[in-house]
């Protein structure tokens, strides 16, 4: 019976340890089936529907996307002459992301020697393990393929363009200069920066471990910027800039200005300022001298403005050339103010006040008409008013309504004082006499040539042009204010300029602005040239002094290079 119940016993466990198995494995297989169909959701997953950001992280350790720079349009001067164009250089960049990107001490001197920077700022920039870093912009071509061939891990190049200046401080103000970006940031390269930059291209490249390109997957070609063509001649710039410097260092003077502009088509051939800077240096960028000071700054012009005047009452018939004007011993007493002349001219003629700068003279005439007409005649002059020349930062000077006028503003606005213009104004304005009453504005572009010689609005008749030139001529004669602006050979028809400056205080007379403007040649007239010359403080301090020798040197190669034939049959310019 014990033997019976044992083998009962027995048997029962015996039956149902397979059931037992059967659980277990059970158990395993589904553990593993659920572990099996998550692997595999999770593989569907990552691999078809959300694989955006392991391509993504595939992507940023094999391919890049590289800027391929579009040229910049050249800046020419009239004839085609780059004054600045775009050179091809390459900027060394890093890729430090990757684990193998690392720098040997020695790798990294020789980069420093060859690229002229520090070891330990190559070396920084390797350890600061960043997917993109410049190691050096604008590196010449050559410089740059001899660094690669070092083979340096995660050490690239970009193609780029640096902007050069061929003229450099010679027309600086006017051509400006582009930012590190190829930005146009001064003068026409800002003015003109949508024509000249053009469109940046693609280029998606496939790289190895080294940083290397070893495809290219992708490419959108650049469109170049398109060239600008502008009216200023290379020849003449040099020459007024040339002159205009000398002048400025023989006087001593604070800055100095010229312009050369075509008589009958207003376009400027040569502008030209010192002190000037090399746009090609980026450290020579700052200050005083990169302002284009023949368009921004205003002044008072002084006796530059008579001929402005006297053509007015010439054109109402107050006077002729030949009217008497007495000076009344060189004072004349007005609203409790007296008006002086630098000496005793006794009684002139109107061409006598023109040619010794008669103050009194010049007041007698204007005060013969009304101040409306005076207003008038210098708004349609331009004064007051912004030239429309295509350059940056024109300036309008100031003319104040003639409502507000007294007597004695009238007097004085008559030769020049108690209103401000800029250079190019004065220039701009004398192209009424030059272009035979008709003034032309001022351009920084070349004109149409279908345009001819009658473009421009009439100002004056043609009569009273002409007879301004001839009394203009009598200024630079032996009894005029300006001898010194003969040019041998030539006609020239002129006017000085000599204005005491403002101050807080109010006018320093220890203090000058030294102008000349004239028209050459006087006869047939070619060109309007004006220079004028602040504070000057060695020698002379007079228009004809001290702008009068630079009129002369600029005009004598302006003559020269527009093959202008001389129209004097001896070299000591025009009589009245």
């Amino acid at each position: 019976m014990r033997r019976i119940r044992r083998y009962i016993s027995f048997s029962h466990s015996n039956v149902n340890a397979p059931q037992q198995h059967t659980w277990r494995s059970h158990a395993v297989g589904g553990a593993f089936a659920i572990a099996f169909a998550a692997l595999t959701v999770r593989a569907f997953w990552v691999q078809g529907v959300d694989d955006g950001f392991y391509r993504k992280q595939g992507d940023i350790r094999q391919v890049r996307d590289l800027p391929l720079p579009a040229s910049r349009g050249r800046i020419l001067d009239r004839n085609g002459r780059p004054l600045a164009a775009s050179i091809a250089v390459r900027s060394l960049c890093i890729d430090a992301s990757d684990e193998n990107a690392r720098i040997s001490p020695q790798q990294a001197s020789t980069l420093a020697r060859l690229l002229d920077l520090d070891a330990a700022d190559v070396t920084r920039i390797y350890a600061g393990k960043r997917g993109f870093a410049y190691l050096k912009r604008e590196v010449p071509v050559d410089l740059a393929e001899r660094v690669l061939r070092l083979g340096v891990p995660g050490l690239f190049a970009q193609d780029e363009f640096r902007r050069s200046y061929p003229e450099g401080e010679i027309a600086a103000q006017v051509i400006g200069f582009t930012g590190t970006g190829g930005t146009g940031q001064e003068g026409m390269e800002r003015v003109a920066d949508k024509t000249l930059r053009g469109e940046d291209g693609q280029r998606r490249v496939l790289r190895n471990a080294h940083g290397e390109i070893i495809e290219t997957l992708a490419s959108r070609p650049p469109h170049n910027g398109a060239d600008l063509r502008l009216s200023i001649s290379r020849p003449v710039q040099f020459a007024a800039f040339k002159a205009l410097k000398a002048a400025v260092q023989r006087t001593d003077a604070r800055s100095g200005s010229a312009i050369v502009m075509d008589a009958h088509t207003g376009e400027i051939l040569a502008m030209a300022n010192w002190p000037s800077y090399d746009p090609n240096e980026r450290a020579a960028r700052s200050g005083m001298a990169m302002r284009n000071r023949a368009v921004t700054d205003i002044f008072e012009p002084g006796s530059v403005v008579k001929p402005l005047t006297i053509a007015l009452a010439l054109q109402q018939h107050r006077i002729t050339p030949d009217t008497v004007v007495p000076t009344d011993g060189g004072r004349l007493r007005l609203d409790g103010r007296t008006i002086h002349d630098d000496k005793n001219f006794g009684t002139l003629t109107t061409t006598g006040v023109v040619q010794k700068s008669s103050n009194v003279g010049t007041t007698k005439i204007a005060l013969l008409m009304p101040a409306h007409d005076m207003y008038a005649n210098f708004q349609a002059l331009g004064l007051g008013r912004r030239p429309r020349s295509g350059l940056p930062g024109a300036a309008a000077g100031r003319v104040r309504p003639y409502k507000s006028w007294r007597r004695i503003e009238q007097a004085t606005m008559s030769y020049g004082y108690g209103l401000s213009a800029s250079l190019l104004q004065l220039a701009q304005a004398y192209t009424s006499f030059a272009n035979d009453g008709r003034i032309v504005p001022a351009t920084i572009y070349v004109r149409d040539k279908h345009l001819g010689d009658h473009t421009g609005r009439r100002v004056f008749s043609k009569q009273v042009a002409r007879e301004m030139r001839t009394m203009m001529q009598s200024v630079v004669s032996k009894g005029g204010t300006a001898p010194q602006a003969a040019v041998p050979g030539y006609s020239v028809a002129g006017k000085t300029g000599t204005a005491y400056k403002w101050t807080a205080k109010g006018y320093d007379h220890a203090q000058y602005r030294a102008s000349f403007v004239g028209i050459v040649p006087a006869k047939h007239p070619r060109v309007v040239i004006a220079v004028s010359i602040d504070r000057p403080r060695r020698g002379s301090h007079f228009g004809g002094a001290v702008a009068g020798p630079p009129f002369v040197d600029i005009a004598g190669q302006t003559m020269r290079l527009l093959d202008v034939a001389p129209d004097q049959n001896t070299g000591q310019g025009s009589a009245t």
